[in-house]
């Protein structure tokens, strides 16, 4: 007999449309209006910090749903949007300019479907609300820290192959290197002139200019963009803020997008956190007290530390944080909290250069913080007041390398932060924010509302269409239809990259119109097999059979066009060809193998005469 399917086919179809409804649930619950609380640098998040802020908010007549406390930061939740203005502000004042408090949106998924990874979809800025920031690199500072790389790789060169210098120095128009004699002059610029290519010598009276070329120039551009690029992503990743946007616009600025965060200035506070790292050796025997009273030693520079004392550093850098690839805190051997570090093989190559007969002696962590004055440069750069700070003192123990450990800590709490610094990396150069927009939580909810509304709508006018004209098949084709956006939203909730915008929404209501396409193929088949004196059964075969063909054609070439949007679009384009893509699959598995099932479980293998089509 015909149109019958095996069992385990069968329990295949139920099996999928059950596993995407799973995933589906949690876009059911919805989110809780929330507090992110996170502590600065020179403040502590605790279980007795948990504890104070939920006796505040509650002695003000709030309720609070949940307060959590995780991988240090602390989640309140609240029934209403209401409670968690005011908590922002109560909060805010409570705790004082330590730590960050952000306006956030939490999924309220139930933990037993949490822990089997379920999660709403990530929405995008238009439909989550959230802050919107166009910010600037300084491109002039990432080519003075070049030229100031450069000139420790000249010292070390020309050291190296016993090539004496009389000074080397950075000034505004590239770096001057001078010598004492002519014939050193000559042996040094052939030196580095095979080991710098892209460098332009000019030769003037016994000293050398060293500029860079057009194409040298460009590439350190380019470097600090991308590397400052991946550098806020992770700073934005360890800050615990979901499913962030940051990609280039145009030559030097990035546009970063932070779904779900109401509070611009606590975002600011998050990113514009426009920070370098450096590693110094301490300065030995020099008379600290009299540093302090302004005669500082030459080739040393005097810092302070988060405790306001002074230290005396040399003025040569080791290593800049941007060669750092990993940093995790953890204990030392001794039960003392430490900061273990691995750097690139550049990084590790100088370490272990400068290290080598170092062992004993004090080496420091600097942490250098640029803060945007509003004004800007002749040139129109931003312009910046530099904050230097020394984060970590430690003695050296064996020559260092590409892993090393950082020790001297006082707290676990201390390393813990150490580390997340070093992991989100130090900006190349410093960044500026200059444009700036919030889009709140109600103008993202009225764009889901729209889209919902116009979904609706075709769903409806869908359903009344089929079920007039096929009857009992159109109301299969209506479940299918609905299994079908099921399945959709399931599978865009576990695909961790996928985030839902706008023209996502519009390719939703696409698919809704196309899914039908299908299944209109194959109940019009199955009536032209009817009217050819086919049996039922024969009709139902041959209808499903002789319009695959066609629908595969179909539906390829819209994926086709799909793939090409996706791989050529940016933003809204790309978001509305992953839902394309997905609705495609899964309105061809349900119109055919979905509706085949449902149609062979009534109708498969029965002596009929007619059909309800």
């Amino acid at each position: 007999m015909l149109n019958k399917y095996p069992l385990w086919k069968s329990l295949m179809v139920v099996f999928i449309i059950a596993i995407g409804a799973l995933y589906a649930l949690p876009n059911v619950f919805g989110e809780d209006p929330a507090l992110q609380i996170s502590a600065g640098r020179n403040a502590e998040v605790t279980p007795s910090t948990l504890t104070r802020l939920q006796s505040a908010i509650e002695a003000q007549g709030m309720t609070i749903k949940r307060a959590e406390l995780e991988n240090g930061q602390i989640l309140i939740r609240f029934n209403n949007g209401e409670d968690q203005l005011k908590a922002k502000d109560l909060v805010a004042e409570e705790l004082g300019d330590d730590f960050f408090v952000a306006l956030n949106l939490a999924a309220a998924t139930p933990d037993w479907l949490a822990a089997i990874g379920g999660s709403p979809m990530k929405l995008g800025l238009d439909l989550r609300g959230g802050v919107h920031f166009l910010m600037e690199v300084d491109m002039s500072e990432a080519v003075r820290k070049q030229e100031t790389q450069l000139v420790t790789d000249f010292r070390a060169d020309l050291r190296g192959e016993k090539l004496r210098y009389a000074g080397i120095r950075a000034g505004a128009k590239g770096i001057e290197i001078r010598f004492r004699d002519e014939e050193t002059l000559v042996k040094a610029e052939d030196f580095l002139k095979q080991r710098n290519p892209n460098l332009l010598f000019d030769e003037q009276e016994l000293s050398l200019h060293v500029t860079m070329s057009e194409a040298y120039l460009a590439e350190v551009q380019k470097y600090a963009l991308q590397q400052n690029i991946t550098i806020l992503r992770n700073r934005v990743n360890e800050l615990g803020v979901a499913e962030p946007v940051v990609q280039q616009q145009g030559a030097n600025r990035i546009v970063v997008e932070l779904p779900g965060v109401q509070d611009t200035a606590r975002a600011k506070e998050i990113l514009g956190a426009t920070a370098t790292l450096e590693f110094r050796m301490v300065t030995e025997g020099a008379d600290l007290g009299a540093a302090v009273r302004g005669r500082v030693p030459p080739g040393s520079q005097l810092f302070e530390d988060s405790d306001g004392r002074p230290v005396l550093l040399d003025k040569r850098v080791i290593l800049t944080g941007d060669h750092i690839t990993g940093a995790q805190s953890g204990f030392s051997e001794t039960s003392q909290p430490q900061v273990s570090i691995n750097l690139d093989a550049t990084g590790g190559n100088k370490m272990a250069d400068w290290t080598r007969d170092k062992i004993g002696k004090a080496m420091a962590t600097v942490f250098i913080e640029y803060k945007s004055t509003g004004e800007r440069n002749p040139d129109g750069s931003p312009k910046f007041d530099k904050h230097e700070e020394v984060i970590n003192t430690a003695t050296i123990q064996a020559r260092l390398g590409r892993s090393f450990r950082i020790t001297g800590l006082d707290t676990p709490q201390e390393a813990q932060k150490l580390a997340l610094l070093l992991r989100a990396g130090a900006l190349i150069a410093p960044i500026t924010i200059v444009q700036e927009s919030t889009i709140g939580p109600s103008m993202g909810q009225e764009n889901i509302d729209n889209g919902m509304a116009a979904m609706l709508s075709g769903l409806v006018a869908t359903i009344l269409f089929m079920a007039v004209y096929y009857r009992k098949f159109g109301f299969i084709a209506v479940g299918a239809l609905v299994a079908n956006i099921v399945l959709m939203v399931g599978i865009m909730s576990m695909i961790p990259g996928a985030t839902l915008t706008m023209p996502g929404i519009a390719g939703i209501v696409l698919t809704v119109g196309m899914a039908v396409d299908g299944n209109v193929l194959i109940f019009e088949r199955i009536r032209e097999e009817l009217k050819a004196g086919r049996s039922v059964q024969q009709a139902i075969h041959e209808g499903y059979a002789n319009a695959f063909s066609t629908i595969a054609d179909a539906n390829i070439t819209t994926l086709l066009t799909a793939l090409i949007l996706f791989a050529v679009g940016t933003g809204p384009v790309k978001g509305f060809a992953v839902t394309l893509m997905i609705g495609i699959a899964t309105s061809m598995f349900t119109a055919i193998v979905g509706t085949r099932a449902v149609v062979n479980g009534l109708w498969g293998g029965k002596r009929l005469k007619k059909l309800s089509i």
